[in-house]
């Protein structure tokens, strides 16, 4: 249960411009990076008492094919039983940009365990942003999501909001799960500086509501080029 769990929790998700979800988040947004534009998502996650999760995710978006943003994540899991690689694709296909009105994407991911050759995750991903206001949106997620568990298929689902507090900085708060019964939440801080606004660092803390209401510590950050 709780491998299926931290899984889940470290699904690869695509980062977007500044003010923006994926990175070290759960839930997604819509957006996708501009065309002829590539990012490069460095993220580490520290659960109690020292399981782990680590991700390297480059992806881009071709000049030729501007609705697609395409990548590959490298994730590595470890736990007090040992651990493992995980590689495979992630893509995301925009069907409308958050600046024309609410945003509309489909997110498609994917990893196998590069010593077994095993799927160990996979995902199909509705994603919605709903500007509220410049400085305020929500993020909207539901889909199906294949784990190497006991309960290999399920529903996914999240919620986030996104809020600019000031000094370059940004407040993420979000709750999601997986059925049946994975629950959690995490919330963080975005520092994207204006002078430097190729990069963005993540600090998070979140929570799984099982049995031991795991706790989990992220540090992250993005760089596009």
């Amino acid at each position: 249960m709780f491998l299926g769990a931290l899984l889940w929790v470290a699904v690869g998700v695509l980062a977007g411009p500044a003010l923006a979800a994926g990175g070290a988040h759960v839930v997604d947004d819509s957006e996708i990076e501009p065309p002829g534009t590539c990012h490069l998502e460095l993220w580490v996650s520290r659960f109690n008492p020292g399981d782990g999760y680590a991700n390297v995710g480059p992806a881009c978006t071709a000049l030729k094919v501007p609705w697609l943003q395409f990548g590959v994540a490298y994730q590595h899991y470890w736990d007090e039983a040992g651990g493992g690689p995980l590689i495979g694709p992630q893509m995301k296909v925009s069907f409308q940009q958050a600046s024309e009105g609410v945003g509309f994407a489909l997110g498609l991911n994917a990893g196998v365990n590069a010593r077994t050759g095993e799927l160990g995750l996979a995902s199909l991903t509705a994603l919605v942003t709903v500007p509220v206001t410049e400085k305020f949106r929500i993020n909207l997620n539901a889909g199906w999501s294949y784990l190497n568990t006991d309960n290999p298929t399920a529903l996914f689902w999240g919620g986030q909001v996104e809020v600019v507090v000031g000094w370059d900085v940004s407040l993420m708060m979000e709750v999601f799960g997986r059925q049946p019964g994975v629950i959690g939440n995490q919330m963080g801080l975005r520092y994207t500086p204006a002078a430097h606004p190729r990069f963005d660092f993540d600090l998070l803390v979140g929570t799984l509501f099982d049995q031991d209401s795991t706790k989990f510590f992220t540090m992250g950050v993005t760089v596009r080029f």
